[in-house]
């Protein structure tokens, strides 16, 4: 179901779980003012949720924000052949079979000025067996004064079952809106993950909708400021 969160902003969640934790996922929706709809990272999208979609605009942009959210793609463009997929550079070895039009740092896009986005350059992650490449795409929606993270952060609290809750605690991402210890782990680069992350704390958002937590509306520039600055310390 759709929830609006502010100006010309939706998000629809499922469960959703990573290494046997239930940690949730989210889909972005954004509405331009030609009635155009752009989905960042699909999820699952059933009759009731594509209704409300039909019902706002059309689906014009099926977004993958990283190399990892990309399960829903090929559901999700079933049920909208005809809009453009937009995806980060290395999204065609995991999903080969994809029509992507556009590819984020090599094609020119343009929102029509109702959507920012800069490449998180230097963010990894650590995967079981080995540090991997994130290639996160990190937005800011103006008009909501919204950034829109993927997994550069996140933020569980006892609204998620207790042992998703005692394993970010254990890596410290619980009740607070930051990475957990295992990114900071497997982020080398911190120079250059310091210029990205000081890229993004110049844009002027008041809220934080990321894919896994909470969304923070509160003081958010200042706690992301903070979880941030844990990082690259």
């Amino acid at each position: 179901m759709l929830k609006q969160i502010d100006r010309r902003i939706w998000v629809a969640e499922q469960p959703f779980k990573y290494l046997g934790l239930e940690v949730g996922t989210r889909m972005t929706v954004i509405l331009q003012a030609d009635r155009s709809l752009l989905l960042i990272s699909p999820i699952k999208i059933n009759s009731n949720l594509q209704q409300q979609l039909d019902n706002l605009g059309t689906v014009k942009y099926l977004i993958a924000p990283n190399l990892f959210h990309h399960l829903y793609l090929e559901h999700s463009q079933k049920l909208y052949p005809q809009a453009k997929i937009i995806a980060p550079i290395g999204i065609e070895s995991k999903q080969p079979d994809l029509a992507i039009a556009l590819t984020f740092e090599r094609d020119l896009i343009d929102f029509n000025g109702e959507l920012e986005y800069i490449s998180f350059k230097g963010f990894q992650v650590f995967i079981p067996l080995k540090i991997a490449k994130v290639n996160e795409i990190v937005f800011f929606h103006p008009d909501s004064k919204s950034l829109i993270i993927t997994d550069s952060a996140f933020n569980f609290d006892r609204n998620f079952p207790t042992i998703t809750q005692l394993a970010t605690k254990i890596i410290g991402s619980n009740c607070s809106l930051k990475p957990s210890w295992l990114e900071k782990v497997a982020t080398r680069d911190k120079e250059t993950t310091r210029k990205a992350i000081d890229k993004i704390l110049a844009w002027d958002f008041q809220r934080v909708i990321m894919a896994h937590g909470n969304i923070v509306s509160e003081n958010a520039k200042e706690k992301l400021t903070a979880g941030y600055q844990w990082l690259v310390s």
